[in-house]
């Protein structure tokens, strides 16, 4: 090419001989494009010899991920494809046109391999974008277009948010068998230099295989290049908006068993924790395919809601032991021995006074007994039939038997109201202690189940 002109005397007459080359050059270029497309059809696949393959080129270039629709299961890309194949009707001798060796040309001037995207799932079906081709005074032809594809993709989502993904990009000739067309990948992965980094998945690689396949429609081969796309999906966003928030609010459902039986809240708040469970549980639902799968996430919330029902349930029942009225019987010696005795300690539940390494009295035992001997004790009581110093007996008001007899029904009562108080006390003590225990328990289960989770995520 003749070099721009320099500043100088000779400045206009160079000038003036790069304005003759540039208008030969066009000449040339007009003359080229005319001989090229005399006789040249489109329509015919530009081979000399028809029994032989045209042998097409294909590179993909992933520019960027769109969307991932996992609920309809599309992936939405942005490609760059690259088409090369050899043109045996357009060749030149660059020698005759000036020292052309290519010219740039509307792609709808040449034949072109009807490659498609075998697995798209766009309703319009569009194809490539209407761009140039660069045509080669030897014929070869190389064509890049950009497109937006729609194609299918299996979606697994049985560890979500930690799960990973496998798209197939397929691309093939729709009417041209592997005896007339041969397409190749030209590398062995589609190129990334290019990609724009997306914020919900990560991008592994994009490796390519070149499969031949024989269709039951028809006897003859059919070759294609499927790219398969490895995608790793970014987890940040919803383990600090899905799965920490289920994990704080599952905590608080063992608390209900540390609040005091007498506050009425013991029921709401379990049942509270199970609604906010539900809402993140629906929120998960909404974004998953229906499928028979059932994401990671979705089964830490349905384990969760199962053991909050079940705390829901022993709470009602702990507080039924509770509100044990003073018809209630006694506590059995199994359960006084049990629970009073060895849980009580494990759990150091204790009475005011009292600590966890402090010693017991045997439940039922000696203290019961003295309690009732102290009930019984009551003045007059045990007396009758001895004599008061001092006190002549015909004349004394004490020993007469109407007031013994009240005396003694006063006694009976506060007996029997000690007694109804010692076994309220008791059931109370039972409540309490079967709380701190499952209140332990419960913390233990929801702390194994987030290990869990997060050991199957990693």
């Amino acid at each position: 090419m003749l070099p721009l002109p320099v500043p100088g005397a000779a400045a206009p007459r160079c000038f003036i001989s790069w304005l003759v080359f540039l208008r030969a050059q066009g000449r040339f270029a007009y003359k080229l494009l005319h001989d090229l497309f005399a006789n040249y059809s489109s329509a015919l696949r530009p081979v000399e010899d028809t029994d032989r393959a045209l042998n097409v080129t294909l590179q993909v270039t992933l520019s960027q991920i769109i969307d991932m629709d996992e609920r309809n299961q599309v992936l939405t890309t942005y490609l760059w494809v690259r088409q090369t194949w050899l043109d045996a009707h357009l060749t030149w001798d660059k020698d005759e046109y000036g020292g052309i060796d290519s010219i740039r040309i509307p792609s709808s001037y040449v034949w072109r391999p009807d490659i498609i995207l075998y697995n798209n799932a766009d309703e319009h079906f569009g194809g490539s974008m209407e761009t140039n081709v660069v045509l080669r005074s030897d014929g070869h032809i190389m064509w890049d277009s950009p497109a937006i594809t729609k194609s299918s993709c299996r979606v697994d989502v049985s560890y979500f948010p930690f799960d990973g993904q496998q798209c197939s990009l397929t691309f093939g000739s729709w009417t041209y068998n592997g005896n007339q067309l041969d397409l190749r990948n030209q590398l062995d992965s589609g190129t990334l230099t290019d990609f724009v980094e997306n914020v919900e998945w990560e991008v592994l690689g994009m490796p390519a295989a070149r499969n031949v396949i024989t269709y039951g429609c028809c006897s003859e081969p059919y070759p294609d290049v499927t790219y398969t796309l490895l995608l790793r999906r970014r987890a940040s966003f919803y383990i600090f908006n899905l799965l920490l928030p289920c994990i704080m609010v599952s905590f608080l459902a063992p608390l209900g068993f540390y609040l005091p039986a007498d506050s009425g809240e013991k029921v709401s708040l379990g049942v509270t924790v199970l609604l906010a469970l539900t809402v993140f549980q629906l929120l998960v639902a909404e974004s998953m395919p229906p499928s028979e799968s059932v994401p990671l996430i979705g089964k830490y919330y349905i384990a969760t809601m199962t053991m909050i029902t079940a705390s829901t349930a022993l709470t009602i029942f702990i507080m039924n032991v509770h509100h044990c009225g003073p018809g209630a019987r006694p506590v059995p010696p199994w359960a006084r021995r049990l629970i009073l005795h060895h849980m009580a300690r494990l759990c150091c539940v204790y009475e005011v006074g009292e600590s966890c390494k402090s010693p017991r009295r045997a439940p039922g035992g000696q203290a019961a007994v003295g309690d009732a001997e102290g009930a019984g004790d009551s003045p007059g009581e045990g007396q009758v039939g001895t004599e008061v110093p001092g006190c002549p007996w015909d004349h004394c008001l004490c020993h007469h038997d109407a007031l013994l007899r009240n005396v003694g029904y006063i006694a009976g009562c506060f007996r029997r109201h000690r007694a109804n108080q010692r076994r309220t006390g008791e059931w109370k003590k039972v409540a309490k202690v079967m709380d701190r225990f499952f209140m332990w328990v419960f913390f233990l289960m929801v702390f194994l189940m987030s290990v869990l989770v997060l050991g199957n995520a990693a």
